[in-house]
Formats: structure tokens, C-alpha cells, sequence
């Protein structure tokens, strides 16, 4: 059966591993799954797109409108990406059949430790959820609280409880 997986979260919070590990799990017992990643999908869509705001949107429809067009071929799709937008996840939710929006949340302190590609750092001007503004999920179908208490293969087992339950 079709479904995506929208994981969405500022950077750093771990949605790229979580999703990852999903996918590797979801792999051995389907083999109609695709694993999508935001900095992937940019470098793909090559240099069209900037960070501003509007730029940023589009970005995220185009994320969108891939996982809508992979689902409705039968696929499984994993989807990573920071997805700042209420517009956009209500898009899915309009438009994908089988949609799951999956939040990872982290508190600020351990994303500043944390520090992926010293996003955090005091040079950087244009980090999602700090420098340009995020609409957080208000109301995503699973919340991964990713402070370091879980593992990944704990918070697999939460989507997929939840997927399951379906």
C-alpha cells in the first residue's frame, strides 16, 4: 500500500537519521519504498531555488507535489525536510491519501550542541527556527521528543506502531 512519511523538524533534530533507519526497516519487507531527503531533493532541483521565504515555499511544494506523485504510482515514500509551512502540510493532508506527518522535536540546547553543520554557529543568518521564522506542526500524527532519551530504533517503533494502527 501507497503511503509517505512526512518528517518534518528544524534542522539538526534528526529527521534525516529517523528517516533513514524507517526506510532501512520498511526495505526488508517492501520493496516499493523511496527514502527523499530536503538537502538531496535541493541539490536535485539544482540551482532554481534560494532561502528566502518564497523560495523556501516553493522548495517545499515541489517536495510535496514528488511524494503526492511517488505515492499515487504505489510507492512508499519516506520524506525528510524541514517543511516550515502550515500551508504546505495542509496541502498533504489534502492531496496524499496515506499521509503521516511525523514531527521531531528537540529543544533548542540540544540542537546548539548538537550543531550539524555548524548551523547554530553566531556567523550563520538564515537558520529555519531561529533567523527565518517556522510554523511548527500544531498537529502532527506522531511527536518524537529526539532530546537523546531514545534510540532510533525506539522511535521507529513509534511511527511504525502508529502506521500499523492504521
Amino acid at each position: 500500500m501507497a503511503q509517505v512519511f512526512w518528517i518534518t523538524g528544524l534542522a539538526g533534530a534528526g529527521k534525516s537519521s529517523i528517516g533513514h533507519r524507517l526506510y532501512t526497516h520498511l526495505q526488508q519487507e517492501h520493496n516499493n519504498i523511496v527514502f527523499l531527503d530536503g538537502d538531496t531533493l535541493r541539490e536535485v532541483y539544482g540551482d532554481n531555488f534560494g532561502y528566502t521565504k518564497e523560495d523556501r515555499y516553493k522548495v517545499a511544494m515541489c517536495n510535496a507535489r514528488l511524494c503526492k506523485l511517488l505515492a499515487s504510482q504505489g510507492q512508499i515514500v519516506v520524506c525528510c525536510t524541514i517543511s516550515m509551512f502550515d500551508a504546505v502540510r495542509a496541502w498533504n493532508r489534502a492531496n496524499i491519501d496515506n499521509y503521516i506527518e511525523i514531527y521531531v522535536k528537540v529543544s533548542r540546547e540540544v540542537l546548539y550542541q548538537r550543531n550539524q553543520k555548524n548551523l547554530y554557529s553566531t556567523t550563520n543568518a538564515s537558520v529555519a527556527g531561529i533567523d527565518v521564522a517556522v510554523e511548527l506542526p500544531q498537529h502532527p500524527d506522531i511527536i518524537l521528543e529526539n532530546d537523546g532519551v531514545y534510540t532510533l530504533e525506539q522511535l521507529v517503533a513509534q511511527i511504525l506502531t502508529y502506521s500499523n494502527s492504521k
